[in-house]
């Protein structure tokens, strides 16, 4: 009896806390619309999330980015995420597969909900513990770097590497990571993300998908990332085109929203980095203005 009594408690306190958190993401979403719906203000978290959660559950939402198109006016003001998410989502297998998150850009509640990632047997691979975890769902947590995978060959059915590789080989510090990059100058280019695409193409069985993400346009090294410019891209397709098919689609931010766009097209978009406020323009850009999004089909 005293049992139930306590549950009840708890039950209570914990609704009423939901409840509280509810009014103040409500509270917070309005703030930021009534502010001018400027990227990185207060509000702007709550508000990507809360469209991020409304589009990768809108099955005509998945259907138009399958079919390489996106609604009116998409994911205006907000960053790269609004359109790598449900993209991903869009491609992801619905069967039950052996899944790794290289990057651990899956780690919240309300993406490993999802029905698409719910069944799949999950591994989140990153470099250090993060302040959350989720062992409740099953997932397979494992630390270390991209460029040497503790896992066998051919054993994961699907892998999602979104918005990682541009971060390999640069100061991570941003982060909490003792990372520091090995340029010198912040207009080289480092190439060893590529030591990551052997990885993901080793552990990726036959018949197994990738789904890659990085941004694109002019190349532009701003510490702690670098953006990807054609050269670098041809060099990933150098090394995925013997071993399978692969499908690139491109998304361009314009001051109205994400629009599906050609390489060409993107070719040279500039991101605004919004921790030193290069490439701020008046377009309201969170972050990237360009997007590739790598789907590949690994067959040999």
């Amino acid at each position: 009896m005293l049992k139930k009594i306590i549950k009840k408690i708890h039950r209570y306190y914990l609704n009423q806390d939901i409840k509280k958190e509810k009014k103040y993401q409500e509270l917070k979403n309005k703030f930021f619309f009534n502010n001018g719906q400027i990227p990185w203000s207060e509000g702007y978290y709550e508000h990507k999330r809360e469209s991020i959660t409304k589009f990768i559950n809108d099955d005509s939402v998945l259907k138009s980015f399958k079919n390489r198109t996106v609604p009116d006016n998409y994911g205006f003001r907000l960053d790269e995420r609004i359109v790598e998410y449900p993209w991903i989502f869009a491609n992801i297998q619905k069967d039950k597969t052996i899944f790794l998150d290289a990057g651990s850009t899956f780690n919240f509640d309300y993406l490993l909900s999802n029905e698409l990632i719910e069944n799949k047997e999950k591994y989140i691979y990153t470099f250090y513990p993060e302040g959350k975890n989720y062992n409740e769902k099953k997932i397979s947590y494992v630390y270390g770097d991209l460029r040497e995978l503790p896992f066998k060959n051919d054993f994961f059915e699907e892998i999602v590497c979104q918005s990682t590789i541009e971060h390999i080989d640069m100061d991570n510090s941003i982060y909490g990571y003792d990372l520091k990059s090995t340029l010198d100058l912040v207009t080289n280019k480092s190439y060893e993300y590529l030591k990551v695409i052997d990885e993901l193409l080793r552990v990726l069985k036959t018949n197994g998908q990738l789904l890659l993400t990085f941004p694109y346009g002019k190349f532009e090294n701003h510490g702690f990332f670098q953006q990807f410019d054609n050269e670098m891209v041809k060099k990933i397709i150098q090394k995925i085109d013997r071993l399978g098919e692969y499908e690139l689609t491109f998304f361009k931010y314009l001051s109205e929203g994400w629009v599906i766009a050609s390489q060409e097209d993107c070719n040279d978009s500039e991101s605004f980095n919004p921790h030193t406020q290069i490439g701020k323009k008046d377009d309201f850009a969170a972050h990237s203005r360009a997007i590739c999004c790598m789907k590949f089909i690994k067959t040999k």
